[in-house]
This record gives structure tokens, C-alpha cells and sequence, in this order.
């Protein structure tokens, strides 16, 4: 049976809070060892900040920050938010809350 769908929801929600960035540092050689599926490719995970503990086998990670989408950036095709009107009374996208 299937776990509740606003428990998956809430475990993923609360590993993506606490995701934590990563470098890949090699351990030796980059190509595949024999060693199974477990240590399938020959790289550890290292986080990005040396006084955080490295992550575990479900922690979620990221490489690089996301861009942020308030200002324009013509090289990544966002527009930006900033100048444009908000609804004071919208609880959606156009909500003056959620809208830099």
C-alpha cells in the first residue's frame, strides 16, 4: 500500500528545505569500478561549505544555486518581476507576497 500522498509531500518538502550544496570531489578515478551498484561511479559528494557534515544516502543536494527570477537576466531568458504591478488581494503568482 501506498504511503498518504500528504505524507510523501511533506517528507520531500522537508528534505528540500534542508537540501545542502555539494561539490564532487573524485576519489581516485572517474571511470566505473566493479565494485556493484552501490559504488557504482568512483566520485563522493562533498558539501560545499567544509563545516557541514557531508550528506547522507537521502539528503537531498544541489550543485548550484538557483538563479534568481526578480531581476531580468537576458543570458538565461528571465524576464524579472521587479516594476511589475502586484494584486494586494491575490494569494496566487500575481500576489504582491510572493512577487519580488
Amino acid at each position: 500500500r501506498l504511503p498518504n500522498f500528504r505524507v510523501v509531500g511533506d517528507s520531500l518538502k522537508d528534505r528540500f528545505d534542508g537540501a545542502s550544496r555539494v561539490m564532487v570531489g573524485n576519489a581516485g578515478s572517474s571511470r566505473v569500478n566493479n565494485a556493484g551498484k552501490k559504488n557504482r561511479y568512483n566520485f563522493q559528494l562533498k558539501p560545499y561549505n567544509p563545516e557541514h557534515k557531508p550528506p547522507g544516502p537521502k539528503d537531498l543536494v544541489y550543485l548550484e544555486s538557483s538563479p534568481g527570477f526578480c531581476e531580468r537576466n537576458a543570458r538565461l531568458g528571465i524576464q524579472g518581476t521587479h516594476g511589475r504591478q502586484c494584486n494586494d488581494t491575490s494569494i496566487g503568482v500575481d500576489g504582491c507576497d510572493l512577487m519580488c
